[in-house]
């Protein structure tokens, strides 16, 4: 165990002492803090913008559009004809203009003109031209507060009720998925470059003959559960610093930004399970990435390997905008059971739903046994291969190998 413990600390402070492990450790809560302070310098040297009110033409060959020209960020300017609304154009009176054909109310279509290429016409523009028909179609028929009502976007105002009936203490934000969503990329970067790291540190320690050397003085056991365990303590260094930097920060930028940051509710199990399965997901890519450096031959061919099982911890952050619209789908009840995108796909998850206790005890199971099912075949297959060296074994070696170890 003394062995074990040497090899631990040995390869912890290597790891911690990385370049890569201390710039994506502080990364984070350093560049939050530059754009904290960067915000609060630009707001004290500039005066508030005034929003411009851009001119747009219009010709209404239908007879009944006069009023409510006025729309705010936008100014309608009628023109008798469209010759006369295109020589504005070009001469940049207005910025644009439109046409109101004389069968606008049997077609509904409107004809717009710019100098500018767009793929598509500005959300804001099309939004005003819009309360601008609205209000004088329905000008003669119905009273001006059912027109604001018509023409205004719908306020939808959502609160979540608990189970008695009450107002929840943590209500839905989709704000609230930004500190599972920034930590769920974090944990995926952290675990494909420790996975690398030890991958390629195996591989050039087996490379440059120092695996023997190692072995005359410790088994392979203790060698590789120092390993695994000190790169388990560096995950966990690494959650701390995010978790412990985040209220700070999120506290400080809500002071500032206001808005919707202000309301943002961290879950109250997310501290918590974040590291839980920060640690797993640790430990697991570790036992994983001890297999792949007991088969390669070099550290360049581990790195490459290692590529096949790290880039999976990605997989949920490809979906997030799905997760967000279909939130209990058993799509990702399954990628939360899966234990090489679990960690990833549970943090995501505690921004954006509940998740039922029996998925995270069953999703903490799966990972702990991986684990323990993980190691064992690693340690075997490193101990196998070990003293193979310029080739890398078959999946049919590496399965005959387990069976005869």
């Amino acid at each position: 165990m003394n062995k074990t413990y040497l090899i631990f600390k040995h390869e912890f402070l290597q790891a911690i002492k990385k370049v890569g492990f201390i710039v994506l450790t502080f990364i984070v809560p350093v560049l939050a803090l530059v754009a904290i302070g960067l915000f609060e310098l630009v707001t004290t040297l500039t005066e508030p913008s005034v929003k411009e009110v851009t001119t747009v033409g219009y010709v209404d060959e239908v007879g009944i559009f006069s009023e409510q020209t006025d729309q705010g960020l936008i100014k309608l300017v009628p023109f008798t004809s469209r010759e006369d609304a295109t020589q504005a154009l070009v001469r940049r009176d207005v910025s644009e203009y439109i046409v109101i054909p004389s069968d606008y109310t049997s077609s509904g279509t409107i004809q717009r003109y710019t100098l500018a290429k767009e793929l598509i016409p500005p959300p804001i523009t099309t939004h005003l031209i819009e309360s601008f028909l609205a209000w004088n179609l329905l000008k003669d028929d119905v009273s001006p507060e059912v027109i604001t009502a018509i023409v205004s976007p719908l306020n939808l105002e959502v609160t979540r009720l608990d189970e008695n009936g009450d107002i929840a203490q943590e209500q839905g934000n989709i704000g609230n998925i930004i500190i599972p969503g920034v930590f769920s990329l974090l944990l995926a970067l952290a675990l494909q470059f420790s996975a690398m790291s030890l991958v390629s540190g195996l591989a050039e320690e087996k490379e440059s003959r120092l695996i023997d050397v190692l072995f005359s003085s410790v088994s392979v056991r203790q060698l590789l559960i120092g390993k695994v365990l000190a790169l388990g303590t560096a995950g966990l260094l690494q959650a701390l610093v995010w978790l412990i930097s985040a209220p700070p920060l999120l506290h400080l930028a809500s002071s500032l930004f206001g808005g919707f940051l202000s309301i943002i509710q961290i879950p109250p199990n997310f501290l918590l399970l974040a590291i839980v399965y920060f640690i797993l997901g640790y430990l697991l890519f570790a036992v994983i990435s001890v297999g792949i450096g007991g088969i390669s031959s070099n550290a360049t061919e581990g790195q490459n390997l290692s590529l096949l099982y790290t880039l999976t911890s990605f997989v949920p952050l490809w979906f997030v905008g799905l997760m967000v619209s279909f939130p209990n789908n058993p799509i990702w009840v399954a990628l939360s059971i899966f234990p090489v995108t679990a960690p990833t796909q549970i943090i995501l998850r505690l921004g954006v739903s509940d998740i039922p206790a029996w998925q995270i005890v069953t999703s903490i199971g799966v990972l702990g046994f991986s684990i323990i099912v993980g190691l064992f075949l690693s340690i075997k297959i490193f101990r196998t291969f070990m003293l193979m060296y310029g080739k890398r074994p078959g999946l049919a070696e590496i399965i005959q190998g387990l069976k005869s170890a």
